[in-house]
This record gives C-alpha cells, structure tokens and sequence, in this order.
C-alpha cells in the first residue's frame, strides 16, 4: 500500500512551498555576492601616503598610486605619483600619471604630467601629455614622446654600452 512515490509526495507538498523560496532565494544571494567578488577587483585600493614628517632615503617602487607630503631622496616608480605641496623629491620620478603640487629635483618621466601652480620642478620633463599651470616653477627641458616610461630603457642601455667599449678601448691602447 504504501510506495515510495507516496512517501516522497508528501515531503514534497508540504515543502513544495519551501522548495521553490529556497532555490530561488539561494541563487540571488549567490548572485549578489558572485556581483561583489566581481565588483571587488575593480574597486580601486586607496593610495599609501608618505606623510609630512616622513624622510624617505631609497628608492620607492610599486605598481599603485602615491601620494608624497614629506621627503623622498631617491628615485619613484608608480602608476600615479601625486607630490603634495610640502614634499620634496630628490630623484628620478616615473608614472603613468603625475602630479606635482610641491618640489621635485630630477628627471620626471609621465605619460601624463601636471605641474599646478605651486609646482617647483628643477629637472628636465619626458611625456605623452603635460599641463602647466600659471604660475608653476620650471627649470629644465621639456621632451614628448610617444611612449617616455619605455624609452628610458632604450636610451640608457645605448648610453651605457658605448662607454663600456670605449673604456675596454682604452686600456687596450694604452697596454700596448
């Protein structure tokens, strides 16, 4: 008299109501939150910050974004450098994007290069782009290039090659 069909029937239409809200309701939180893991790496994190009593000797790289208040002597390689109006440079600064509100003494390597009005740059410039604002310090040359964070490889592999063999020339010579 009794089968399996009936004995499984009745779990189902007591929980047929239950069955249904659950499925459906599992999925969208699966959803929502499969929406915010992809949304996750996306969100953008937060840029470090080197604060106005921090004096920094070395040289800084990372593939992120910075922001300079205090004192750098050394060279800087980041995806937007962001130079406060109290900070100092002493070094080489390439980015992707750069922004100088305070003093840099070096070379600045940027696709693109924003000097606001209280930019003190001691150095010359190589980018894609550039702003200068009224206002701005400048002392140095200014150079575009198409692609200025890779051609620096290029330029400074040439440049020390040549020295190298004319160095390995004169010994030669003068041995002789």
């Amino acid at each position: 008299m009794f089968s399996k069909s009936k004995i499984n029937e009745p779990g189902p239409k007591a929980g047929e109501a239950a069955k249904p809200a659950t499925p459906e309701a599992t999925p969208q939180p699966a959803q929502k939150s499969g929406e915010f893991k992809a949304s996750a790496p996306k969100a953008k994190p937060p840029a470090s910050v080197l604060s106005q009593d921090l004096h920094i000797t070395g040289n800084i790289k990372t593939s992120g974004d910075i922001q300079v208040e205090g004192t750098v002597e050394g060279d800087i390689r980041a995806h937007l450098l962001t130079v406060g109006e109290s900070a100092t440079i002493k070094g080489e600064v390439t980015a992707d994007d750069v922004v100088v509100n305070g003093r840099i003494v070096g070379r600045v390597r940027g696709l693109k290069v924003r000097l606001t009005a209280t930019a003190r740059v001691e150095g010359d410039i190589i980018h894609k782009t550039i702003a200068i604002e009224s206002g701005a310090h400048f002392e140095g040359s200014v150079q575009r290039q198409d692609d200025p964070l890779n051609a620096k490889n290029a330029k400074s592999g040439q440049q020390q090659a040549q020295p190298q063999q004319a160095a390995q020339a004169r010994p030669a010579n003068s041995g002789a």
